[in-house]
């Protein structure tokens, strides 16, 4: 389903215009996402699709998101940064 192509457009759109955004989901894609069910993968695929500033202020804690999917990916990339950051 996750073509080589399709996760080369999803890297290409990892890269955001803020790099607190490009720190959190370049090696998210690049360590977690081929471990991700393809619903996970959707869900990713979606998040991506969202403006910088709502991802922004949901990563950041400022604001939360009201799609539970969203927002339980928002948890995962998260808790994936925690794990390797320490």
């Amino acid at each position: 389903m996750f073509t080589e192509k399709r996760i080369n457009r999803l890297k290409w759109a990892c890269r955001r215009g803020m790099l607190e955004l490009d720190v959190l989901f370049l090696p998210f894609v690049e360590a977690a996402f081929a471990d991700l069910d393809d619903g996970d993968k959707l869900t990713f695929e979606r998040l991506l699709t969202c403006d910088d500033p709502d991802l922004f202020a949901w990563f950041m804690g400022h604001q939360v998101c009201h799609d539970p999917d969203l927002a339980d990916m928002v948890k995962m990339v998260l808790n994936r940064v925690k794990v390797y950051g320490e």
